[in-house]
This record gives structure tokens, C-alpha cells and sequence, in this order.
């Protein structure tokens, strides 16, 4: 994530502006590496979270409330005896670094006002959270860094306070046109512009300096780079930020930028009135994200584990109806035998008969054991013909039944692929337990579980008419066969693992539009996500119906239409949704 220098210069500017002045009420360590300060400014009280995590380095406002522990630790019982009531009176940023430093003026043990600093460093797995002293002394750290860490540079109590170091690089704020031009030299030898740039700027992530480059109206040429630099950076001077989320194709927050980025496709960048809220947003929806990939592996685990045994008697299957293509072959060698047994001699090993079963009367060359009677070799054959119609028709059976467990197991997945709460987890466990591939649990467990209820999507189309599309097999079953009326249209992708798509018509004609926003949702919510020209069927719901016995969310639909759609996800972002 680009937790840039940049980025930090908007945010600290922001919090400027909505906490200076304002006094602590309540510091918070809720975990071993996070930090949560309560200060009230201006009427409102404003949570803080400062979090020193390798993997979610942060400072910034925050709506979530979290669990603390039974006892507060070490590093927020200090915080709170130095901090406690203090005023903040600084929100600084030295270099364009990612640290920012927050001086809090407070009143000490024998009635002195004094100045406290909460430092945060953003800095990956080196992250740290500091409390200094008026004289720069270390007082606590959330983490202490001794000389086993490392040799240049030690962060605990007693000892003086020490930028870390800085690696020969430059302000970008204080940057002329032709330093960045100078700085630039090494690209005329190959080298990328944009890591010249983060390597040498001081938060300048890669993904800023490609965005630099970007700008540029000939990035290959350093002049017209430098100016883009000076330019973007001025942008920066001015305050000119818009806090936007960069999410991957599958929705999930990938980098948070402090403006728009026109290297990325603006579908998928989400815009913020504020850093916080943009950060808010993003740690929250990446931890829920996160949480949701850890539920769902198990479960896909246990599906592909069954998909594999599925495949594995598919080919057994096959196998055994290989053997079995004979079993016409066989009929016919006992009835030609029997036709002519007074003729063949015993003892032969095989025989020469005519097929009378085809024009002509083709001579056809029977296999016979010399050590059976050809009335017992004829036997034999209807045995072995009758042994391998009963294979087929079982086989057949098997497989049709093993091949519909296949397209059940594949819609599992599809559905686990889609998961955006743990509700819905919830509810695949649950069917999954229903249908045995999961052992049952504890009655408290259950009763648990059996609160955590999702309901379908729901969308308003451009006509206003409301479309729902299920989660789940149990919830296209529910949404199918119970909540859609006769008369409203039902949508599914053909011969394609998806959701069930519902337009209610209100007994009207559909619109075209309506039409071509439920097949995209259609093809969007399904296996064909990443395709072009994906078939839908879509029919009036009252030709849709479930055969008995047949598992969650599967159906059978007649007299339907097909239309084909390229899913577009901006299609899907402009429809009203509802939940």
C-alpha cells in the first residue's frame, strides 16, 4: 500500500484542521501494536487510531470501536499518565517523511506546562509509535528496538530520540525543475523514471511517481518529467487532494491514493470527501475482506477435496463403460451361435457365420472357448451381454448423478468466489452442513450461526423496477421458488455457475434496459464474470421449476430466451443498490 509521504501531507493538513486545539479524554490500546486516542475538539469528540502493524502501518480518524483487553499494557498506561488532558497544539511532518509528530501541551506532576510528542513512523514492519519529551528523550516506545534489532539505530526508554536514517534522499516539496532534471541523468541508460523518482524523493512511492511519469506529456524525456514533478508537487502545496481507494477487478481495496491517478481505469477508483474516511474504509473493508478469505478456505478446501473424488469416479465411471461398449457385440454372437449350434463342431476355438441381421449376410468371425459347448459359449455371451447393459445403465446412473454433484460442488465455489460478509460464509456452511459435507456442530454453534442471516442483492434498475440477484443456492431457492411471483422474469446464465436473477415486473412488460441490467448482473454474479459475450436465459418465472431431489439452487426452466452480455462492472456500479 502507498501509505506515501504524500498522502501523509493531505492527511496531516486534515487533522490540522479537526483536531488542533482539541483535548485528550481517553487513550485505548485495544491491540498489542495499535494505539486509539479520544480527543474532543469544537463540541466533538474525534477517535484516533494510530497503528504501528507491519502489514497495516497507519494514523488516521476512525468510526470503529474495538474490545479492549481486561488490563491496559505498559506503553497506554504511559501514554496516558504523560498525555491525559494534554492539548494538541502541532501536527508536523518532517522532510515529507512518513512520520508525523503530534505535540501535545500538557500540565506535569508539579504544575508546569510542558510539551509531550507522539511520534509515528509508517514504515512497513519497521513501524513504531514513540513518546518523546520535551528535551527529545524516548519515554516509551510501542515497540523497542535494542541493538540485537538493530546497530544504527535504537528506540527505548532514556535514549534520545533519532530520526531514521534518512538514505541521501530529497525533499520533493523543495525541489526545483532542474534538480529533478539532474536527478534524472541515469534514465538516458534504461533506467525507469519512476523508480529513479521513489528512490530518490522522500515519500515518493512507486506508485506516485508512475503517476508523475504518467503526466508527463513525453515521459521519456527527463525535462518534461521534472516539470510534471514540480507540478504535481505544487498541486500538493495547494491542498488539492481527493482521497480515492484503488480496488482490484474482484473489488477488494488494493492502494489508497490522495488524488485521482489517471493511470488506473476510474471504474475502479472509489472517491472520498476525506483522508480518514478514504483510510476508514479502507482498513475496514481489507480486514473484512481478509477475514472472509480465511472463513472461506476451509470451505473451499472441503469442496475441492470433494470435487477431486467427484473427478476420480468420473474416470472409474468412464473406464467401466469403455468395457462395457461391447455388450451389443456380445447379444449378437449368442443369438448367431444359437441360430447355428448344430453346426459348429466342438472343441473349435472360433467360428465363421453369417450376420443375418445385415443385408447381404456378412461373414462375421465368432471367438469361442474350445473348452465350452457351443451352446455354453452361447451362454456365455449372453451373460457377458447382459452383465455389461446392467454396467451401462448403472454406469449411466452414476454418472449422471456424479456429474450433477459436480455442477453443485463448482456453484459452491462460485458462490464462496462472491462472498462479500460473513453472513453469507455463515449460510454456505450451513448448506454445506445440510448436505453432509461438513459435520454437524454444537447446539451453540448452530443457534450462532442461525443468527447471521443475509439477504439477496438488491438493485433498482434505470427504469426503477427492482431486481434481485441471490448470494447462494439456498437463497436462489428461497428467492426462485418462494418470493418471485408467476409473472416475474428469472435469469440465469446458461450452462454457467451463477446466482438466480429475479426482475420483478409488477405483472408489466420488462424494458429493454431493465432487461440488458439484470442479464449483465446475471452474467456478473456468475463463472463468466471475466468473459465476453456471456448467454443468459431468461423466462417468466412460472416456467422454472425444481425437480424432486435435486439439490440446492439447481432447477429446470422451458419455453426461455437467450441474450448475450459482456459483464461491465460500471454497469453494475451505476445501478442503485439497496443491500
Amino acid at each position: 500500500m502507498a501509505f506515501d509521504g504524500v498522502l501523509l501531507f493531505g492527511l496531516a493538513r486534515e487533522l490540522e484542521n479537526t483536531l488542533l486545539g482539541g483535548r485528550v479524554i481517553k487513550i485505548q490500546q485495544p491491540e498489542k501494536d495499535e494505539i486509539h486516542i479520544q480527543i474532543r475538539n469544537k463540541g466533538n469528540n474525534h477517535r484516533l487510531v494510530l497503528s504501528a502493524s507491519p502489514s497495516h502501518p497507519r494514523i488516521h480518524l476512525t468510526m470503529e470501536k474495538k474490545t479492549n483487553p481486561p488490563s491496559a499494557p505498559m506503553f497506554c498506561m504511559v501514554l496516558r499518565k504523560h498525555l491525559s488532558g494534554g492539548k494538541l497544539v502541532t501536527v508536523r511532518q518532517p522532510n515529507n517523511e512518513r512520520i508525523l509528530e503530534l505535540d501535545f501541551e500538557i500540565i506535569d506532576e508539579i504544575g508546569d506546562l510542558a510539551e509531550k510528542t507522539l511520534v509515528i513512523e509508517i514504515m512497513g514492519r519497521h513501524s513504531n509509535i514513540i513518546l518523546t519529551g520535551q528535551d527529545g528523550m524516548i519515554l516509551d516506545a510501542i515497540k523497542h528496538v535494542d541493538q540485537r534489532i538493530s546497530r544504527v539505530r535504537q528506540v527505548l526508554p532514556n535514549r534520545q530520540y533519532v530520526y531514521p536514517p534518512s538514505q541521501g534522499k530529497v525533499n520533493p516539496l523543495t525541489a526545483a525543475a532542474e534538480d529533478v532534471a539532474h536527478i534524472l541523468q541515469p534514465m538516458e541508460t534504461g533506467i525507469d523514471p519512476a523508480g529513479i523518482l521513489s528512490n530518490s524523493f522522500t515519500g515518493v512511492s512507486k506508485a506516485t511517481a508512475e503517476e508523475i511519469c504518467h503526466r508527463a506529456q513525453t515521459p521519456k524525456k527527463q525535462k518534461e518529467i521534472a516539470a510534471s514533478f514540480v507540478s504535481f508537487f505544487q498541486q500538493v502545496q495547494s491542498n488539492k487532494f481527493q482521497p480515492v481507494i484503488l480496488r482490484d477487478d474482484k473489488g477488494k481495496p488494493r492502494d489508497i491514493f490522495p488524488m485521482i491517478y489517471s493511470i488506473y481505469h476510474p471504474d475502479l477508483l472509489d472517491s472520498f470527501s476525506t483522508f480518514s474516511e478514504a483510510l476508514d474504509s479502507f482498513f475496514i473493508l481489507r480486514d473484512k475482506v481478509e477475514r472472509i478469505q480465511q472463513r472461506t478456505s476451509h470451505l473451499n478446501r472441503i469442496v475441492k477435496t470433494n470435487l477431486e473424488r467427484c473427478y476420480k469416479k468420473l474416470a472409474l465411471q468412464e473406464e467401466e463403460l469403455e468395457k462395457a461398449k461391447n455388450a451389443e457385440e456380445y447379444r449378437l454372437f449368442g443369438e448367431l451361435i444359437t441360430s447355428n449350434i448344430y453346426q459348429i463342431p466342438s472343441g473349435a476355438d472360433k467360428v465363421v457365420l453369417p450376420n443375418y441381421y445385415e443385408t447381404d449376410y456378412p461373414m462375421i468371425t465368432i471367438p469361442l472357448d474350445p473348452s465350452m459347448t457351443p451352446a455354453q459359449n452361447a451362454q456365455n455371451y449372453f451373460k457377458k451381454y447382459s452383465k455389461a447393459v446392467t454396467v451401462t445403465n448403472k454406469q449411466s446412473q452414476f454418472m449422471k448423478e456424479n456429474l450433477e454433484e459436480v455442477n453443485y460442488l463448482e456453484s459452491i465455489l462460485q458462490n464462496l468466489s462472491m462472498c462479500t460478509d460473513e453472513s453469507d460464509v455463515s449460510e454456505i456452511r450451513e448448506e454445506l452442513i445440510q448436505q453432509g459435507y461438513i459435520r454437524e456442530r454444537s447446539e451453540r454453534t448452530k443457534a450462532k450461526s442461525r443468527q447471521k442471516t443475509s439477504k439477496p442483492h438488491h438493485f433498482i434498475s434505470s427504469d426503477g423496477l427492482d431486481i434481485m440477484v441471490g448470494k447462494n443456492n439456498i437463497q436462489n431457492d428461497k428467492l426462485t421458488l418462494k418470493a418471485a411471483s408467476p409473472n416475474d422474469l428469472w435469469l440465469h446464465t446458461k450452462s454457467i455457475q451463477g446466482s438466480h436473477v429475479i426482475i420483478k415486473t409488477g405483472d408489466k412488460p420488462v424494458p429493454e434496459t431493465t432487461l440488458l441490467e439484470a442479464a449483465n448482473l446475471a452474467a456478473w454474479y456468475s463463472k463468466g464474470r471475466f468473459s465476453s459475450n456471456v448467454p443468459v436465459d431468461y423466462c417468466p418465472r412460472k416456467n422454472v421449476r425444481k425437480p424432486g431431489g435435486a439439490k440446492p439452487g439447481m432447477v429446470v426452466y422451458d419455453r426461455y430466451k437467450t441474450i448475450y452480455v459482456t459483464p461491465s462492472e460500471s454497469m453494475v456500479r451505476s445501478l442503485k443498490k439497496l443491500m
